[in-house]
Protein backbone atom coordinates (compact mmCIF):
# COMPACT_ATOMS: atom_id res chain seq x y z
CA UNK A 1 0.00 0.00 0.00
CA UNK A 2 1.26 3.57 -0.65
CA UNK A 3 2.13 5.56 1.66
CA UNK A 4 -0.54 8.38 0.41
CA UNK A 5 -3.20 5.26 0.91
CA UNK A 6 -1.95 4.36 4.18
CA UNK A 7 -1.96 8.09 5.48
CA UNK A 8 -5.51 7.97 4.16
CA UNK A 9 -6.72 4.83 5.82
CA UNK A 10 -5.20 6.79 9.28
CA UNK A 11 -7.12 9.94 8.92
CA UNK A 12 -10.48 7.91 8.07
CA UNK A 13 -9.57 6.12 11.44
CA UNK A 14 -9.13 9.34 13.73
CA UNK A 15 -12.82 10.30 12.20
CA UNK A 16 -14.43 7.28 13.57
CA UNK A 17 -17.02 4.94 12.22
CA UNK A 18 -19.16 7.86 10.21
CA UNK A 19 -17.01 7.96 7.38
CA UNK A 20 -16.92 4.00 7.17
CA UNK A 21 -19.70 2.98 4.19
CA UNK A 22 -21.94 0.35 5.50
CA UNK A 23 -21.48 -2.78 2.90
CA UNK A 24 -24.58 -5.15 2.24
CA UNK A 25 -22.68 -7.21 -0.33
CA UNK A 26 -21.32 -10.70 0.54
CA UNK A 27 -19.27 -12.90 -1.64
CA UNK A 28 -22.40 -14.97 -3.02
CA UNK A 29 -24.07 -11.77 -3.78
CA UNK A 30 -20.95 -10.82 -5.46
CA UNK A 31 -20.55 -13.78 -7.58
CA UNK A 32 -24.54 -12.70 -8.51
CA UNK A 33 -23.68 -9.47 -9.56
CA UNK A 34 -20.45 -10.98 -12.00
CA UNK A 35 -22.98 -13.05 -13.40
CA UNK A 36 -25.87 -10.22 -14.20
CA UNK A 37 -22.97 -8.44 -15.24
CA UNK A 38 -21.86 -11.02 -17.15
CA UNK A 39 -25.41 -11.91 -18.92
CA UNK A 40 -26.92 -8.50 -19.67
CA UNK A 41 -23.59 -6.70 -19.94
CA UNK A 42 -22.94 -3.54 -18.25
CA UNK A 43 -23.34 -1.20 -16.96
CA UNK A 44 -26.52 -2.68 -14.86
CA UNK A 45 -28.31 -1.28 -11.86
CA UNK A 46 -29.61 -4.09 -9.71
CA UNK A 47 -32.84 -3.89 -8.05
CA UNK A 48 -33.54 -6.32 -4.92
CA UNK A 49 -37.24 -6.72 -4.77
CA UNK A 50 -36.99 -8.72 -1.27
CA UNK A 51 -34.78 -6.08 0.12
CA UNK A 52 -37.40 -3.58 -0.91
CA UNK A 53 -40.36 -5.58 0.91
CA UNK A 54 -37.40 -5.87 3.94
CA UNK A 55 -37.88 -2.36 4.16
CA UNK A 56 -41.26 -1.95 3.98
CA UNK A 57 -41.68 -3.95 6.43
CA UNK A 58 -39.04 -2.63 9.15
CA UNK A 59 -40.34 0.82 8.33
CA UNK A 60 -44.08 -0.72 9.65
CA UNK A 61 -42.94 -2.95 12.35
CA UNK A 62 -41.25 0.29 13.67
CA UNK A 63 -44.39 2.60 13.27
CA UNK A 64 -46.85 0.61 13.26
CA UNK A 65 -49.89 3.01 13.05
CA UNK A 66 -48.49 5.18 10.30
CA UNK A 67 -49.44 4.84 6.62
CA UNK A 68 -46.44 4.65 4.14
CA UNK A 69 -46.64 6.49 1.37
CA UNK A 70 -43.46 5.46 -0.74
CA UNK A 71 -42.33 9.29 -2.63
CA UNK A 72 -42.32 7.36 -5.90
CA UNK A 73 -39.81 10.41 -6.82
CA UNK A 74 -37.09 8.34 -4.77
CA UNK A 75 -37.02 5.98 -7.77
CA UNK A 76 -40.01 5.41 -9.94
CA UNK A 77 -39.78 2.40 -11.22
CA UNK A 78 -42.79 0.89 -12.11
CA UNK A 79 -41.64 -2.78 -10.93
CA UNK A 80 -40.88 -1.15 -7.60
CA UNK A 81 -44.48 0.81 -7.26
CA UNK A 82 -45.45 -2.62 -8.47
CA UNK A 83 -44.04 -4.74 -5.47
CA UNK A 84 -44.84 -1.95 -2.88
CA UNK A 85 -48.48 -2.34 -4.27
CA UNK A 86 -48.73 -5.08 -3.86
CA UNK A 87 -47.64 -5.47 -0.40
CA UNK A 88 -50.10 -2.67 0.25
CA UNK A 89 -48.05 0.82 0.31
CA UNK A 90 -49.84 3.99 -0.50
CA UNK A 91 -48.10 6.17 -2.63
CA UNK A 92 -46.53 9.98 -3.02
CA UNK A 93 -46.92 11.29 -6.05
CA UNK A 94 -45.06 14.40 -7.54
CA UNK A 95 -46.31 14.79 -11.05
CA UNK A 96 -49.07 13.23 -13.71
CA UNK A 97 -46.37 10.86 -15.05
CA UNK A 98 -45.62 9.50 -11.39
CA UNK A 99 -49.81 9.13 -10.50
CA UNK A 100 -50.14 7.05 -13.98
CA UNK A 101 -47.40 5.13 -12.78
CA UNK A 102 -49.15 3.81 -10.03
CA UNK A 103 -52.54 4.21 -11.50
CA UNK A 104 -51.47 1.05 -14.04
CA UNK A 105 -51.86 -1.05 -10.91
CA UNK A 106 -55.17 -0.01 -10.02
CA UNK A 107 -56.60 0.64 -13.80
CA UNK A 108 -59.03 -3.02 -14.02
CA UNK A 109 -60.51 -2.52 -10.72
CA UNK A 110 -64.07 -1.75 -10.62
CA UNK A 111 -64.69 2.15 -10.94
CA UNK A 112 -65.99 2.38 -7.24
CA UNK A 113 -63.00 0.73 -5.74
CA UNK A 114 -60.34 2.72 -7.35
CA UNK A 115 -61.65 6.01 -6.81
CA UNK A 116 -61.91 5.00 -2.98
CA UNK A 117 -58.40 3.30 -3.34
CA UNK A 118 -56.88 6.76 -4.60
CA UNK A 119 -58.93 8.33 -1.72
CA UNK A 120 -56.87 6.28 0.57
CA UNK A 121 -53.52 5.62 -1.18
CA UNK A 122 -52.39 8.60 -3.36
CA UNK A 123 -51.41 11.58 -2.11
CA UNK A 124 -50.10 14.84 -4.81
CA UNK A 125 -47.47 15.83 -2.54
CA UNK A 126 -46.41 18.77 -4.55
CA UNK A 127 -47.33 22.17 -3.82
CA UNK A 128 -47.37 24.12 -6.78
CA UNK A 129 -49.41 22.30 -9.79
CA UNK A 130 -49.93 23.28 -13.80
CA UNK A 131 -53.31 24.06 -14.27
CA UNK A 132 -53.37 21.24 -17.04
CA UNK A 133 -52.38 18.38 -14.10
CA UNK A 134 -55.05 19.86 -11.74
CA UNK A 135 -58.06 19.25 -14.60
CA UNK A 136 -56.41 15.95 -15.41
CA UNK A 137 -56.33 15.47 -11.27
CA UNK A 138 -59.83 16.55 -10.37
CA UNK A 139 -61.55 13.68 -11.83
CA UNK A 140 -59.34 11.18 -9.52
CA UNK A 141 -60.20 13.22 -5.92
CA UNK A 142 -56.64 12.77 -4.31
CA UNK A 143 -55.23 14.38 -2.03
CA UNK A 144 -53.30 17.35 -2.96
CA UNK A 145 -51.08 19.84 -0.75
CA UNK A 146 -50.86 23.57 -1.34
CA UNK A 147 -49.12 26.29 0.97
CA UNK A 148 -49.82 29.27 -1.18
CA UNK A 149 -52.95 31.92 -1.82
CA UNK A 150 -52.48 31.33 -5.61
CA UNK A 151 -52.84 27.48 -5.54
CA UNK A 152 -55.71 27.71 -3.52
CA UNK A 153 -57.34 29.53 -6.35
CA UNK A 154 -56.24 27.53 -9.01
CA UNK A 155 -57.28 24.27 -7.45
CA UNK A 156 -60.85 26.01 -6.70
CA UNK A 157 -60.86 27.45 -10.27
CA UNK A 158 -59.84 23.24 -11.62
CA UNK A 159 -59.82 20.60 -8.95
CA UNK A 160 -62.21 21.39 -6.79
CA UNK A 161 -62.61 17.79 -5.48
CA UNK A 162 -59.76 17.26 -4.26
CA UNK A 163 -58.90 16.62 -0.61
CA UNK A 164 -56.35 19.70 0.55
CA UNK A 165 -53.38 19.06 2.73
CA UNK A 166 -51.35 21.70 3.56
CA UNK A 167 -47.97 22.46 3.35
CA UNK A 168 -45.67 23.55 6.76
CA UNK A 169 -42.45 25.12 6.39
CA UNK A 170 -40.35 23.51 9.44
CA UNK A 171 -36.58 23.60 9.86
CA UNK A 172 -34.61 21.54 7.71
CA UNK A 173 -31.34 21.82 10.18
CA UNK A 174 -28.91 19.50 9.40
CA UNK A 175 -30.64 17.49 6.65
CA UNK A 176 -28.56 16.60 3.64
CA UNK A 177 -30.98 18.06 1.05
CA UNK A 178 -32.79 20.91 2.68
CA UNK A 179 -36.43 21.71 1.24
CA UNK A 180 -37.78 24.28 2.92
CA UNK A 181 -36.52 27.58 1.00
CA UNK A 182 -38.75 26.39 -1.60
CA UNK A 183 -41.79 24.91 -0.08
CA UNK A 184 -44.66 25.30 2.68
CA UNK A 185 -46.07 27.98 4.14
CA UNK A 186 -44.87 30.02 7.21
CA UNK A 187 -46.64 28.87 10.20
CA UNK A 188 -47.61 32.56 11.15
CA UNK A 189 -50.21 31.96 8.03
CA UNK A 190 -51.21 28.37 8.14
CA UNK A 191 -54.06 29.58 9.88
CA UNK A 192 -55.21 32.45 7.47
CA UNK A 193 -54.76 29.96 4.17
CA UNK A 194 -56.50 27.10 5.45
CA UNK A 195 -59.66 29.54 6.43
CA UNK A 196 -58.97 31.05 2.64
CA UNK A 197 -59.46 27.55 1.18
CA UNK A 198 -62.76 26.81 3.10
CA UNK A 199 -64.06 30.02 2.41
CA UNK A 200 -63.67 29.15 -1.30
CA UNK A 201 -65.37 26.23 -0.70
CA UNK A 202 -62.74 23.61 -0.42
CA UNK A 203 -62.50 20.58 2.15
CA UNK A 204 -58.98 21.13 3.75
CA UNK A 205 -58.51 17.22 5.20
CA UNK A 206 -54.69 18.26 6.84
CA UNK A 207 -51.77 19.42 7.34
CA UNK A 208 -48.37 17.91 5.92
CA UNK A 209 -44.66 18.91 6.98
CA UNK A 210 -41.07 17.84 5.46
CA UNK A 211 -38.15 18.17 7.40
CA UNK A 212 -35.29 17.69 4.68
CA UNK A 213 -33.91 14.55 2.51
CA UNK A 214 -31.69 12.09 4.80
CA UNK A 215 -32.63 14.22 8.26
CA UNK A 216 -30.14 13.00 10.97
CA UNK A 217 -31.47 15.47 13.14
CA UNK A 218 -34.30 14.22 14.63
CA UNK A 219 -35.08 17.37 16.67
CA UNK A 220 -36.25 18.69 13.30
CA UNK A 221 -39.68 16.22 13.54
CA UNK A 222 -40.34 17.22 16.83
CA UNK A 223 -39.87 20.58 16.54
CA UNK A 224 -42.24 19.93 13.46
CA UNK A 225 -44.97 18.31 15.19
CA UNK A 226 -45.38 20.81 18.06
CA UNK A 227 -45.91 23.12 15.02
CA UNK A 228 -48.80 21.37 13.81
CA UNK A 229 -50.45 20.49 17.32
CA UNK A 230 -50.31 23.74 17.60
CA UNK A 231 -52.23 25.10 14.49
CA UNK A 232 -54.47 22.09 14.16
CA UNK A 233 -55.54 23.40 17.78
CA UNK A 234 -56.30 26.90 16.16
CA UNK A 235 -57.96 25.93 13.17
CA UNK A 236 -60.17 24.20 15.59
CA UNK A 237 -61.10 26.74 17.61
CA UNK A 238 -61.50 29.94 14.80
CA UNK A 239 -63.43 27.58 12.37
CA UNK A 240 -65.10 24.21 14.68
CA UNK A 241 -63.79 22.33 11.58
CA UNK A 242 -61.54 19.05 13.00
CA UNK A 243 -58.42 18.45 10.59
CA UNK A 244 -57.91 14.50 10.95
CA UNK A 245 -54.78 14.00 8.73
CA UNK A 246 -51.04 14.95 9.74
CA UNK A 247 -48.70 13.85 6.96
CA UNK A 248 -45.12 13.83 8.64
CA UNK A 249 -43.56 13.91 5.47
CA UNK A 250 -39.83 12.12 4.64
CA UNK A 251 -36.06 12.33 5.63
CA UNK A 252 -36.11 8.85 7.36
CA UNK A 253 -32.28 8.71 7.43
CA UNK A 254 -30.59 5.72 5.24
CA UNK A 255 -27.45 4.20 7.22
CA UNK A 256 -24.99 5.10 4.69
CA UNK A 257 -22.37 4.77 7.67
CA UNK A 258 -22.85 3.39 10.67
CA UNK A 259 -22.74 6.85 12.78
CA UNK A 260 -26.24 7.49 11.29
CA UNK A 261 -28.74 6.66 13.66
CA UNK A 262 -31.74 3.96 13.06
CA UNK A 263 -34.98 4.30 11.90
CA UNK A 264 -35.65 2.62 15.84
CA UNK A 265 -34.08 5.78 17.59
CA UNK A 266 -36.35 7.80 15.22
CA UNK A 267 -39.49 6.04 15.19
CA UNK A 268 -39.50 5.76 19.46
CA UNK A 269 -39.18 9.32 19.75
CA UNK A 270 -42.01 10.23 17.22
CA UNK A 271 -44.57 7.62 18.48
CA UNK A 272 -44.31 8.81 22.04
CA UNK A 273 -44.40 12.48 20.12
CA UNK A 274 -47.47 11.49 18.20
CA UNK A 275 -49.03 10.22 21.19
CA UNK A 276 -48.92 13.00 23.50
CA UNK A 277 -49.59 16.09 21.05
CA UNK A 278 -52.34 14.11 19.26
CA UNK A 279 -55.94 12.53 19.31
CA UNK A 280 -56.16 8.82 19.09
CA UNK A 281 -58.14 9.57 15.22
CA UNK A 282 -55.47 11.48 13.64
CA UNK A 283 -54.41 9.60 10.81
CA UNK A 284 -50.44 9.78 10.17
CA UNK A 285 -48.83 9.55 7.24
CA UNK A 286 -45.43 9.40 6.10
CA UNK A 287 -43.66 9.44 2.52
CA UNK A 288 -40.57 7.37 3.04
CA UNK A 289 -38.49 7.23 -0.68
CA UNK A 290 -34.96 6.91 0.01
CA UNK A 291 -35.45 4.57 3.23
CA UNK A 292 -37.41 2.24 0.76
CA UNK A 293 -35.21 1.54 -1.94
CA UNK A 294 -31.71 3.89 -1.03
CA UNK A 295 -30.45 -0.25 -0.07
CA UNK A 296 -32.02 -1.94 -2.73
CA UNK A 297 -29.85 -1.13 -5.67
CA UNK A 298 -26.70 -2.08 -7.05
CA UNK A 299 -24.76 -0.42 -10.04
CA UNK A 300 -22.13 -2.81 -11.52
CA UNK A 301 -20.08 -0.68 -14.03
CA UNK A 302 -16.61 -1.63 -16.46
CA UNK A 303 -13.37 -0.38 -16.73
CA UNK A 304 -13.44 1.46 -20.61
CA UNK A 305 -10.12 2.95 -19.89
CA UNK A 306 -7.38 3.90 -17.61
CA UNK A 307 -4.37 6.16 -17.57
CA UNK A 308 -1.41 8.02 -14.82
CA UNK A 309 -1.82 11.47 -14.35
CA UNK A 310 0.37 13.24 -11.62
CA UNK A 311 1.24 10.12 -10.35
CA UNK A 312 -2.39 8.85 -9.48
CA UNK A 313 -4.32 6.04 -10.94
CA UNK A 314 -6.90 6.74 -12.95
CA UNK A 315 -9.97 5.07 -14.62
CA UNK A 316 -12.85 5.89 -16.65
CA UNK A 317 -15.88 3.74 -16.35
CA UNK A 318 -19.49 3.34 -18.55
CA UNK A 319 -21.20 4.91 -15.89
CA UNK A 320 -21.02 8.44 -14.28
CA UNK A 321 -22.56 11.61 -12.93
CA UNK A 322 -24.48 12.20 -15.72
CA UNK A 323 -25.94 8.74 -15.42
CA UNK A 324 -26.23 6.85 -11.73
CA UNK A 325 -24.12 9.08 -10.10
CA UNK A 326 -26.35 11.97 -10.42
CA UNK A 327 -26.74 11.64 -7.01
CA UNK A 328 -23.92 12.93 -5.99
CA UNK A 329 -24.62 15.90 -7.60
CA UNK A 330 -28.43 16.35 -6.92
CA UNK A 331 -28.72 14.18 -4.07
CA UNK A 332 -25.12 14.97 -1.77
CA UNK A 333 -24.70 11.41 -1.44
CA UNK A 334 -21.23 9.93 -2.06
CA UNK A 335 -20.63 6.26 -3.46
CA UNK A 336 -17.72 4.42 -2.88
CA UNK A 337 -16.42 2.34 -6.08
CA UNK A 338 -15.70 -0.98 -4.83
CA UNK A 339 -13.67 -3.27 -7.09
CA UNK A 340 -14.78 -7.07 -7.44
CA UNK A 341 -10.74 -7.88 -7.40
CA UNK A 342 -7.99 -8.24 -4.09
CA UNK A 343 -4.96 -6.70 -4.17
CA UNK A 344 -2.98 -3.84 -2.94
CA UNK A 345 -4.57 -0.53 -3.01
CA UNK A 346 -4.12 2.89 -3.68
CA UNK A 347 -5.45 5.99 -3.68
CA UNK A 348 -7.24 6.53 -7.55
CA UNK A 349 -9.72 8.79 -9.42
CA UNK A 350 -12.67 7.21 -11.19
CA UNK A 351 -14.43 9.34 -13.50
CA UNK A 352 -17.17 8.84 -15.66
CA UNK A 353 -17.55 8.03 -19.72
CA UNK A 354 -18.87 11.66 -20.95
CA UNK A 355 -16.37 14.02 -22.41
CA UNK A 356 -17.31 16.58 -19.42
CA UNK A 357 -14.98 17.23 -16.65
CA UNK A 358 -17.37 17.01 -14.03
CA UNK A 359 -17.88 13.82 -14.78
CA UNK A 360 -15.98 13.12 -11.54
CA UNK A 361 -17.03 10.51 -9.31
CA UNK A 362 -14.58 10.40 -7.11
CA UNK A 363 -10.66 11.25 -6.45
CA UNK A 364 -10.56 9.29 -3.60
CA UNK A 365 -11.30 6.27 -4.41
CA UNK A 366 -9.43 2.72 -2.58
CA UNK A 367 -8.39 0.78 -5.23
CA UNK A 368 -5.98 -2.21 -6.63
CA UNK A 369 -4.62 -1.83 -9.93
CA UNK A 370 -7.53 -2.28 -12.53
CA UNK A 371 -7.12 -3.24 -15.99
CA UNK A 372 -9.69 -2.43 -18.79
CA UNK A 373 -12.49 -4.56 -18.46
CA UNK A 374 -12.67 -5.23 -15.16
CA UNK A 375 -15.63 -4.43 -13.16
CA UNK A 376 -16.17 -2.04 -10.32
CA UNK A 377 -19.83 -2.22 -8.11
CA UNK A 378 -21.84 0.66 -6.11
CA UNK A 379 -24.23 -0.70 -3.32
CA UNK A 380 -26.86 1.50 -1.87
CA UNK A 381 -27.29 4.04 -4.51
CA UNK A 382 -31.11 2.80 -5.14
CA UNK A 383 -32.53 5.97 -4.45
CA UNK A 384 -32.17 9.88 -6.18
CA UNK A 385 -29.53 8.04 -8.97
CA UNK A 386 -31.14 6.73 -11.40
CA UNK A 387 -34.24 8.28 -11.77
CA UNK A 388 -32.27 11.21 -12.32
CA UNK A 389 -30.20 9.62 -15.38
CA UNK A 390 -29.34 11.37 -18.68
CA UNK A 391 -28.44 10.60 -21.96
CA UNK A 392 -26.32 13.09 -22.26
CA UNK A 393 -23.49 12.73 -25.15
CA UNK A 394 -26.04 10.18 -26.25
CA UNK A 395 -24.88 7.34 -23.30
CA UNK A 396 -28.21 5.60 -22.24
CA UNK A 397 -29.17 5.20 -18.33
CA UNK A 398 -27.65 1.77 -16.76
CA UNK A 399 -29.87 -0.94 -18.12
CA UNK A 400 -32.43 -1.84 -15.06
CA UNK A 401 -32.14 -5.95 -13.88
CA UNK A 402 -34.03 -7.40 -11.62
CA UNK A 403 -33.82 -9.56 -8.74
CA UNK A 404 -36.18 -11.78 -5.92
CA UNK A 405 -39.02 -10.58 -7.56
Amino acid sequence: MTKVAVDAKKKRKKKGTEETPVHHIGEVNKDLLLDLAAKHGTPIFVIDHEKLRENYREFKRHMPDVQVYFAVKANSNPEIVKTLYDIGCSFDVASMPEFMIVYQNIKKIPHKQRQQWIWDKIIYANTIKPIETLEALDKYKPLVTFDNHYEILKIRDHAPHAGLVLRLRVPNTGSMVELSSKFGAHPGEAVDLIVEAFENGLVVEGLSFHVGSQCTNFENYMQALQISASIIKEVEDRTGRKIRILDIGGGFPVKYHPGIRSIRTLAKKLNAEIKRLFPADMQILAEPGRFLVANTCTLVAKVVGKAVRDGKPCYYINDGVYHTYSGQVFDHINYPVLPFKDGETQISAVFGPTCDAFDTITLSAELPELDIGDLVYSENIGAYSHASSTYFNGFPPAKVVHINK
